[in-house]
This record gives C-alpha cells, structure tokens and sequence, in this order.
C-alpha cells in the first residue's frame, strides 16, 4: 500500500551566466545520489544533435506538438530561441514533487520567473556569480568552444543576467568550486526542512508524540 510522503518536494533552481559554474554544480548534485534530485528534462523543438539522446538530453518533438502542450497549459516555462522552441513540461515535474522527491532545473532568469510564477513556495531559486568578469572571462577563453566574437556576446549577456540577481532566493558566489557546492548542499538540506514543505509528515509525528 504506497505511503503518503512525510514532505512535498521542492522545485530547486540553479541560474547564473554563462561560465560561472552552473552545469558543473549541477551535475555534481545530480552525481550524489544521496540526494535524490531528478533533472527536468526539457521538450524542444530543434533537431537532435548526434550526441544527444532522445529523453535525456532533451525530449524532441514537433513544432505543431509543442504549441498545443504551450495553448494547454502543460508548460511551466518556454522561450523561443533562434527560431526553436524550448520548454518544461509540468506533468512529470508534479509527479516527482508530489511523491516528496525534489526536480532540479537548469534555466536562465526568464525561466525562473516563470516557473516561479506557476509553482509559488515549491521553487527555491539559486544564482551563482562568477568572481569577477576577468575571471568569467577567463573561464570561457579556457573552454575553448567559442569564437572571441561569441565570448564577447556572452559577457555582454552576462552583465544583463548579473543585474537580475535580486529576484532570487539565494545567492552564490563561485571563487572555489567545492564551497560553492557545500553551500548548495546546505540551502537544499535547509529547504528540505522547512515546516510548511514537512507539514503533513510532522503533524503525524507529533500526534504520536503526544500520544505516548
């Protein structure tokens, strides 16, 4: 007989330019499995790349497809970029968090907003800033993966995303990787624990308490 979940999970988002270390903090949450954070996987609509895989990566599905998922509401968040669509379906993103599980999500402010628009107190929101630009900078001429007119677009970027900065419920500076990742840790273990997401689990507890 399945059991009803002591807690409802948290919708847990990490935003932050490009190059301040967002993936990586992402995939070493993803990598602790103690954690049992679940990554939202986004539908688009470009083509698959080669080294992509169909459900993992990214859901690929028609254009036609994704705006009737975007008119019926199943979207927590879309955009359009150059010519393709992006989005989070809301279906699996319920399921996970009304089993008590938490669903990690990888997105830019715009993003966020929404997101937060349609979740309310299930979303705690993360922004990591990089040192300083010379560092982001840095970080990016070492990736190797752009064009210097690319890296220059993207720190033009950079500065607009910095500035949103307030819309968020924490903060993260990343001058040192592992730090960055403890404090992680200790926001989702903090938010984990928050009364209102405990409620029903704690309330239950208690009533046994007293009865004793």
């Amino acid at each position: 007989m399945p059991t009803t979940p002591d807690r409802r999970g948290i919708v847990l988002i990490l935003s932050s330019p490009s190059g301040a270390g967002k993936t990586t903090l992402t995939r070493m949450l993803l990598q602790n499995r103690e954690l049992d954070l679940t990554l939202s996987i986004s539908v688009t609509t470009r083509p698959r790349r080669s080294s992509e895989v169909d459900g993992i990566h990214y859901s690929f599905i028609s254009k036609s497809r994704f705006e009737a998922m975007r008119d019926n509401g199943e979207l927590l968040e879309w955009a359009e970029v150059h010519g393709n669509y992006y989005g989070t379906p809301r279906g699996p993103v319920d399921e996970i968090l009304g089993e008590g599980r938490d669903a990690l999500f990888d997105i830019d402010y715009q993003g966020t907003q929404q997101v937060r628009e349609k979740m309310g107190a299930d979303t705690v929101t993360v922004f990591i800033l990089p040192p300083s630009m010379k560092e982001l900078r840095a970080r990016l001429e070492r990736r190797a993966e752009d064009s210097r007119e690319a890296i220059e677009r993207r720190l033009e970027n950079a500065r607009n995303e910095i500035q949103r900065w307030k819309q968020y419920d924490y903060v993260l500076v990343n001058d040192d990787l592992q730090r960055s990742f403890d404090d992680l840790l200790a926001i989702l273990r903090a938010e984990r624990q928050r009364r209102p997401r405990r409620l029903a689990g704690i309330e239950a507890f208690v009533a046994r308490l007293l009865s004793e």
